[in-house]
């Protein structure tokens, strides 16, 4: 895997990053590239996971993880359409409007010689035949 590309910007109000890597090129025909945004005076972290086709590609399952410590909990809205995070008693919420996600069970390599359960949000969907992007966003409450 080679990182093609990463980009930072760190202002007052405002932080982005923004990467990519080929660890799919040769398998599937896909850059993933990230890109993540944070508002400090809001809050807020906005990001942007992008499936780029370099030569059209057929549609295929992905799965996009944000791995948690064991400490964090996690609970699904009724509507689906958000998870409610439980850090240390804050309130956060992860959601994206056009994509499904959910909660799943994991665990926790980050202690030498352990692990520990944990919680993980995923986003699972379709790749079609276009470049795609896919829009999540994690607000407190």
């Amino acid at each position: 895997m080679k990182n093609i590309k990463k980009k930072i910007v760190f202002e007052k109000n405002y932080w982005k990053i923004n990467a990519s890597h080929d660890g799919y090129l040769k398998l599937h025909g896909i850059v993933h590239d990230r890109e993540i945004e944070f508002y400090p005076e809001q809050l807020k972290f906005i990001g942007h996971d992008k499936i780029i086709s370099n030569k059209g590609i057929k549609k295929i399952k992905f799965d996009i993880r944000f791995h948690l410590e064991p400490n964090i909990r996690l609970m699904k809205t009724q509507d689906e359409k958000s998870i409610l995070i439980d850090l240390d008693g804050e309130g956060w919420k992860f959601s994206s409007k056009n994509s499904k996600i959910n909660i799943e069970e994991g665990l926790y390599f980050g202690e030498k010689n352990s692990f520990t359960n944990n919680q993980n949000i995923f986003i699972s969907g379709m790749t079609n035949e276009e470049n795609q992007t896919i829009r999540w966003e994690i607000t407190k409450l």
